[in-house]
């Protein structure tokens, strides 16, 4: 399989950039084509202007957006890799999100229905958080999230959700159950 990763931590030596590189080397070593794009590294610009909007109404976008959009159009799963911030996607992978799955490249409306044009590729969310599952579901956070993001996000687009790990208490992690989480990680990506 083509497997196209979006990172978004901008520390490499982050735990999140730890389970990138499990990602990259397990994919790797069961013979899949692995792609890798740290927003932090591209310095991509998230961004979104009236210049964006503009040309995406007439199908025109920048060609820093057009570059992101062939490597989506390439792979055919997508992994995005980051934590979670104030209940939400750091900001450049929203800015990202804004300017990349836009409309006539990730969805459209067809007679008023909303149509998702990334169908027949899957999606695999890996997200740390501080907070313990526990503390997210007596919030109602945990639901918010996948609807926010796997709902309002990826399938919104088509893509069809295989996983979506959250990883609590990322922030006072022991070995033990970083060992763990590795485990389920390369259990379920193939």
């Amino acid at each position: 399989m083509k497997h196209l990763i979006i990172y978004a931590h901008p520390d490499q030596q982050s735990l999140n950039g730890y389970l990138k590189q499990v990602v990259v080397e397990h994919l790797t070593n069961n013979g899949n084509e692995v792609k890798v794009r740290d927003l932090y590294q591209l310095d991509f610009n998230p961004v979104l202007s009236s210049q964006d909007i503009a040309g995406q109404r007439v199908g025109k976008v920048d060609e820093d957006v057009k570059t992101e959009q062939n490597y989506i159009a390439w792979a055919d799963c997508i992994t995005f890799i980051h934590p979670i911030w104030w209940t939400g996607l750091p900001a450049i992978l929203k800015g990202y999100v804004d300017r990349v799955f836009s409309y006539g490249f990730a969805y459209r409306y067809e007679q008023g229905v909303q149509k998702g044009l990334l169908e027949g590729k899957q999606a695999i969310i890996i997200n740390t958080h501080g907070k313990s599952h526990a503390e997210y579901s007596d919030m109602g956070m945990d639901k918010a999230l996948s609807l926010t993001s796997d709902k309002g996000i990826y399938t919104y687009c088509g893509l069809a959700v295989k996983q979506h790990f959250f990883f609590d208490k990322a922030d006072r992690v022991d070995v033990k159950t970083i060992k763990h989480w590795t485990e389920q990680i390369t259990s379920k990506m193939k």
